[in-house]
């Protein structure tokens, strides 16, 4: 499901909004312990652009919690995707915030920050064990103790690969590379038989790369960006090394997800993340290249998958905590989450919910098949990119990594000044 907005003008606006709503407790926990009690009142949701498509959905949701807590009663407001991150902000410093509300990582942050967002590890520990780890986890903020919204649903992508162009190359199309070493490897291998003619990818390494890979991004207090640190440049310096034997696309230091797609579709590079739309315009605008296509996991090395998540978060200032945290989980259970998996592509975060056989069985269509590859790998997946991590500062890392590639800095120095750079912008945005 996309979502369009400005992670930057996310964090800006509600950093700056919440300076005058910081209310609650210096911990983030606004005082947690009143989440016990009688589920009882009008909690107040707020969702983010889901009304127009899954309007049943949510009514017939709404009504199952209202009958199972017949003193309870839910008001859903749904805000459009444009704006969000500003609504959430006046909402905050006016003191009207919903009581559950649905915010990504970074959306919740600054709330957290600002003694808005509960605790859950405090007042809803209790449910922990029913979701994936890293889910879980994903709400947990830098510096701060505690996770601070419910995982909702989650999404990640399969890599795509040309099994065509291993075979020229003479690589087994029955073994992509899983780890950053084969990927170097394989990918040196392919532009020496081309003669530079072929090459694995049309993108250098984005955030999450770095995370894949096993590089430290921040320092626990969540205060500083460490990307710069020796692990780092090794994997700046086997792009750098890939560029120059030819591996990668001669357009990869300045290609955007669209054009990277573009070049695997010409079948101008042989691997490339995707999702299930991509695969369906394969089949309808380039035959050949859908006949050859091979789907696996990103490649890491830490053995985690990247995930996006999507959470609810419960108002640490709301009138009605109990009603909300039990709203927030009821949402979020097992049972909810399944079925709202089944209304559009994404998957659920609930332990056990991905061994359902509509996450394991093949059927023959576009959509399964990416659906089965990614829920595959979504079992143990971690949200790599820090929620600190603002569009400005993935522009200073974008611009180090091309300046390194193309040997105009040594790795080392650019990370070193792109951390430099991130770390001014974390103190002063």
């Amino acid at each position: 499901m996309r979502r369009s907005r400005s992670a930057a003008t996310a964090t800006i606006a509600l950093a700056s909004a919440l300076a005058l709503a910081a209310c609650g407790a210096p911990d983030g926990s606004g005082g947690a312990d009143s989440a016990s009690g009688k589920v009882e009142g009008q909690v107040v949701f707020q969702t983010w652009n889901l009304k127009a498509n899954f309007k049943d959905y949510f009514e017939g949701l709404i009504a199952d919690f209202e009958q199972k807590y017949p003193d309870a009663k839910v008001k859903w407001v749904d805000q459009p995707a444009e704006g969000y991150p500003e609504k959430l902000s006046a909402d905050a410093a006016g003191g009207t915030l919903p009581d559950v509300v649905n915010v990504s990582p970074d959306l919740a942050y600054p709330l957290a920050k600002a003694g808005m967002a509960l605790d859950l590890e405090k007042s809803a520990g209790k449910y922990r064990g029913e979701y994936l780890d890293g889910a879980w986890k994903s709400n947990e903020m830098p510096g701060m103790k505690g996770v601070y919204a419910f995982p909702w649903y989650l999404n990640t992508g399969p890599m795509f690969y040309n099994k065509e162009l291993f075979r020229q190359a003479g690589l087994d199309p029955a073994k992509p590379p899983t780890t950053y070493d084969q990927l170097f490897r394989d990918a040196k291998s392919m532009a020496e038989k081309s003669g530079r003619k072929m090459a694995m990818l049309a993108s250098t390494p984005s955030i999450e790369d770095f995370g894949r890979y096993g590089v430290r991004l921040m320092n626990p207090q969540g205060t500083e960006f460490t990307f710069n640190e020796p692990k780092g440049v090794e994997l700046l310096q086997h792009y750098k090394e890939l560029y120059e034997a030819g591996a990668l696309d001669s357009q990869a230091l300045t290609a955007k997800a669209e054009s990277a797609g573009r070049k695997f579709q010409q079948q101008a590079v042989a691997m490339n993340p995707g999702s299930a739309l991509d695969l369906e315009n394969f089949r309808k605008e380039a035959p050949s290249l859908y006949k050859n296509i091979g789907i696996t996991d990103a490649v890491n090395n830490t053995g985690k998958a990247n995930m996006y998540v999507q959470g609810l978060m419960v108002n640490a200032q709301s009138e009605v905590k109990p009603a909300a945290v039990a709203f927030a989980h009821f949402v979020t259970d097992k049972k909810n989450q399944m079925a709202f998996a089944k209304e559009v592509t994404i998957f659920p975060s609930t332990k056990g919910s991905l061994d359902d056989p509509y996450f394991t069985e093949q059927d023959g269509t576009d959509a399964t098949r990416v659906r089965v590859a990614s829920a595959k790998s979504l079992e143990n997946a971690v949200n790599y990119t820090p929620v600190l991590l603002s569009d400005q500062m993935k522009t200073v890392l974008r611009n180090a990594v091309a300046r390194a590639v193309q040997g105009k800095q040594s790795p080392k120095a650019a990370l070193d000044g792109a951390v430099a750079e991130c770390n001014r912008l974390l103190k002063t945005g």
